[in-house]
């Protein structure tokens, strides 16, 4: 098992910027690093979408919605993984949780939720006009 517990959610302005962390622990030897990672969003009455996603070796790629305002990123030493969200828009108001696979992710295209093994409960983040 592993245990994922996100942080740095809250109240921002348009235009603002947050960081979220996700702080992996677990028994299971699934080793933080040898594990792909996720973030994604859910919005009130919205289907859980994509953000962003980081390969084993730090390879990102990003949904549209987040393309030049949101960085991924991850600290194998630290068991954490970051999300960088900028220039933030009332849009971006939603529910973000991380998520972790085990099998292979080579990058380059969307992360699907229902191939993700673990996930964390999430934090909220509301951005006001």
């Amino acid at each position: 098992q592993v245990q994922l517990v996100e942080s740095g959610g809250g109240l921002v302005q348009a235009g603002g910027s947050l960081r979220l962390s996700c702080a992996a622990s677990g028994r299971s030897g699934r080793a933080f690093p040898s594990l792909a990672m996720g973030w994604f969003r859910q919005a009130p009455g919205k289907e859980r979408e994509f953000v962003a996603g980081i390969t084993r070796d730090s390879s990102t790629f990003y949904a549209d919605a987040g393309k030049g305002r949101f960085t991924i990123s991850r600290d194998n030493a630290k068991n954490t993984l970051f999300l960088q969200l900028n220039s933030l828009k009332p849009e971006d108001t939603a529910v973000y949780l991380c998520a972790a696979k085990i099998g292979f992710y080579s990058g380059g295209y969307p992360m699907n939720p229902g191939d993700m093994d673990y996930w964390g409960k999430g934090t909220l983040v509301t951005v006001s006009s």
